[in-house]
């Protein structure tokens, strides 16, 4: 008799690299305990284009809560359809983007690197 494997539950994670960069962003803002919303929207050249913000209001009705790193992230659960899967990174260095969603739902991707469709 086979065993079955019960797979991961899908999340949203964020690297160590991102959630350096997202402490520093808020703390020059003056809110060094600050959160981060990610999520979707129409638009873009792809279809969907993704939301990153630095928010300090707390999670609203609707918002699933994902915590890594001492960050929590806050996403719709609209957006979280979208976005399960995903691994927010930082890139730097001279062809550095920044922020980058690596999505496995994104069927296809623009240039830009914020829009996508599924």
């Amino acid at each position: 008799m086979a065993t079955k494997t019960i797979p991961e539950p899908l999340t949203i994670t964020i690297s160590e690299e991102a959630a350096v960069h997202v402490k520093q962003f808020a703390a020059a803002e003056g809110n060094p305990d600050a959160d981060l919303r990610v999520g979707v929207k129409g638009g873009g050249c792809s279809g969907l284009t993704y939301i990153l913000e630095i928010v300090d209001d707390g999670p609203g009705e609707n918002d699933k809560i994902v915590e890594e790193h001492d960050i929590r992230l806050y996403v719709d659960k609209k957006s979280y359809i979208f976005l399960a899967g995903t691994v927010l990174e930082y890139s730097g260095g001279l062809n550095g983007k920044g922020f980058v969603f690596n999505n496995p739902n994104a069927k296809t991707t623009c240039g830009c690197g914020t829009s996508f469709s599924v």
